[in-house]
């Protein structure tokens, strides 16, 4: 998120600025490579450079096609196969052993379909959108290279794709991957041709709740931000010193327990931590967001303290079901052998990130899978 982020940012200071604006995506991957679909890379006409598509290995050749390409070429692709073979030829070096197809188009801040007007759009409203982009085109179909199709979460759609079947058919597979909150590839296959799309899921930060203002909180907030996400303090002391021990944070809400349910605000992607290190705080959080549907709940402390804590819950609360309990995760973190406020934070961190990316930790060597999920191009036959 942070990387998005950074670009955002240059793209909303470049909008007063005479340079041309090109934004380089990675739209489909094979193999095994770096970067995976959805990564960009900023660049301006005078060479300056946001974000990363790769390993450092392929940014300066993709500015040298930004600079190759002609005043009315709006989008080009460009693959790069890092087979053995083809990387020796080139010189690059990666040993990858895949291949990446990257989508260089120009940035325009009037477009309606600009992009990175978009995502900015998603991130501010803290909402989720669907970006799909076409990467491939074949035959005697009127669809350009780089058309794009947007739909945000009210159900908004704009799009500058000119056949009509394969827009009624993105539209509808777009308002499937925003429900499943998970990207697809589409190869849609006409008698006249095929385009192949990458519909892209663009999700807002995460909103990282923590409970507990001491400071062993503040490398943990500082790590959040590190990564891009949103964090919210909650100091159930209403110490106004937090202020200033947090101002990395987002939000810091100065509270008590008894009037926390009217200052809290929690839906589905949200994240929580609960450390105030005051068993009594602890156990109205937990009264408050055990019960609703949040994302990820870790809660610090000992194995027997968090029994106890589970226990006055349920005898309070009544018992809960298996489903409400397996978001909760206490005592928090991944086995890291962490003991001091930075690796505790860091082990927290890297929990939330496996449930994020629906991982189970442990070493990569031990893994059986491929590190990244393989994209798998789905094949829809449209009669026209």
């Amino acid at each position: 998120m942070k990387e998005i982020n950074s670009i955002i940012t240059s793209f909303v200071d470049n909008q007063h600025n005479n340079e041309e604006l090109f934004l380089a995506t990675v739209v489909n991957v094979q193999g095994s490579t770096y970067r995976q679909p959805g990564a960009r890379m900023l660049i301006t006409s005078s060479g300056k450079i946001m974000g990363t598509i790769s390993g450092g290995c392929l940014e300066n050749d993709v500015i040298e096609h930004t600079r190759l390409m002609t005043t009315d070429e709006k989008a080009k692709i460009i693959t790069y196969d890092t087979n053995a073979e083809e990387d020796i030829i080139w010189g690059f070096g990666l040993g990858c052993n895949g291949v990446v197809d990257i989508l260089i188009e120009r940035i325009y801040h009037d477009d309606p379909l600009n992009p990175l007007a978009f995502i900015h759009q998603c991130l501010s409203h803290q909402q989720p959108g669907i970006i799909a982009s076409v990467f491939s085109v074949s035959g005697n179909i009127n669809v350009s290279l780089g058309a794009h199709l947007t739909l945000n979460s009210d159900g908004f759609v704009n799009s500058n794709i000119s056949e009509p079947v394969i827009n009624n058919a993105l539209i509808k597979d777009a308002e499937l991957v925003l429900k499943n909150q998970s990207s697809s590839f589409h190869k849609y296959q006409l008698y006249s041709g095929e385009v192949s799309v990458f519909i892209e899921l663009i999700q807002p930060p995460p909103n990282l709740m923590i409970f507990g203002a001491g400071r062993d909180a503040i490398p943990l907030a500082e790590f959040a931000k590190a990564l891009g996400w949103k964090v919210t303090i909650f100091d159930c002391r209403a110490l106004e010193l937090s202020k200033e021990r947090f101002i990395m944070a987002d939000e810091i809400i100065l509270t008590r327990r008894d009037i926390l349910p009217q200052q809290l605000s929690v839906n589905a992607n949200s994240l929580a931590v609960v450390m105030t290190h005051n068993y009594f705080d602890d156990l109205a959080i937990l009264k408050l967001l055990i019960p609703v549907n949040i994302k990820y709940l870790g809660c610090l402390g000992s194995k027997q303290r968090i029994a106890k804590l589970l226990t006055d819950v349920q005898e309070a609360m009544g018992e809960f079901n298996p489903e409400k309990l397996a978001k909760f995760y206490a005592p928090v973190g991944l086995d890291i052998g962490a003991d001091t406020p930075e690796t505790i934070a860091l082990s927290i961190i890297a929990e939330i990130q496996t449930i994020l990316k629906n991982r189970t930790g442990g070493f990569l060597k031990h893994r059986t899978k491929p590190i990244n999920q393989r994209n798998e191009i789905k094949e829809i036959e449209i009669n026209n």
